[in-house]
């Protein structure tokens, strides 16, 4: 007769419950970006806490692959039902998967995507195709003859798998459309370590010719902050994420474009998409692209 039991209602009469781990970089400050996700985590906690689940935070440093290492430990003695991770450093998201694999836990990725761990999601920007982006905006604003700079504000450029992915979309656009420009990638370790504002102060004095500089990461603010006390203007500068240090410069024109991706929906998603498989028994869909939005001043106001 085309019966089928409430899964909801049978969840709340056994009383089972299921935990939930999030590992995620430590938010800088309460308006940084990894502020974003957790909102969206505790949203769908809101949702579904009723159903018996509950959720477990782990966070680690952005420049500490060794503190993802043991929170990834923490997580693996907690014995969790599901866990979401933003796998920020390659080599060690990887270990950790293979624990997960080796005890049939199911587990989301979140921000960055590595598309050969067999996760049962992946929610968030296609990185690839950010990076794309990013070119052609800055092909399109930039005289032709002009110098581009690709500038990371990351340690250990090789392990962070989603900047990387950016990187390679950028110079893929000039290659696929042979648009012949001279292009310069520069990698800073931490921009608020001493000698760093040097560095790119040096470069940007040495290479007038740089004309369009793309950030891969959220902290374009640093570079802005440079190119305000150098007095330098005409630089088209794009950077990521749309965070109270970003937004003032986006204002004064001197950041031109963010690239956003909506981390609050990656963070609801993400727990969403393990309720439906652990406990709704629902297929997931594999791959959740989020948008890639480019704000500017204009539609800033606009923009949620």
């Amino acid at each position: 007769m085309g019966y089928q039991p409430n899964l909801l209602a049978s969840t709340l009469a056994s009383k089972k419950t299921f935990t939930f781990a999030l590992l995620v970089p430590e938010p800088v400050s309460a308006e940084s970006y990894w502020s974003k996700p957790i909102t969206g985590v505790k949203k769908a906690f809101d949702e579904i806490h009723q159903y018996g689940v509950q959720i477990a935070i782990y966070q680690f440093k952005q420049n500490d692959p060794a503190m993802f290492k043991n929170e990834a430990e923490l997580i693996i003695e907690s014995k969790p039902d599901g866990v979401v991770l933003a796998p920020f450093f390659s080599r060690e998201s990887k270990e950790f998967i293979e624990k997960l694999k080796e005890r049939s836990i199911p587990y989301v990725f979140i921000d960055s995507n590595i598309k050969e761990c067999e996760q049962l999601s992946y929610i968030g920007q296609n990185s690839f195709q950010s990076g794309t982006l990013a070119a052609k905006l800055l092909d399109y604003s930039t005289p032709k003859d002009s110098t581009i700079l690709i500038l990371h504000f990351a340690k250990q450029l090789d392990n962070m798998n989603h900047l990387v992915q950016r990187e390679k979309g950028f110079y893929e656009y000039f290659n696929r459309n042979e648009v012949h420009r001279t292009l310069i990638t520069k990698e800073i370790a931490d921009p608020t370590e001493e000698g760093a504002e040097k560095v790119l102060t040096d470069l940007l004095q040495t290479t007038p010719d740089i004309k369009g500089i793309f950030v891969t990461n959220s902290q374009v603010y640093y570079l802005a902050r440079i190119l305000e006390k150098l007095g330098m203007t005409g630089i088209k500068v794009i950077g990521h994420d749309l965070i109270k240090e970003n937004i003032g410069f986006l204002n004064k024109s001197t950041i031109d474009f963010l690239i956003c991706q909506r981390p609050e929906e990656q963070g609801y998603n993400a727990i969403i998409a393990l309720f439906d498989h652990l406990v709704l028994k629902k297929e997931v869909k594999a791959e959740n692209y989020t948008s890639i939005d480019i704000i500017t001043k204009e539609n800033l106001d606009y923009y949620r």
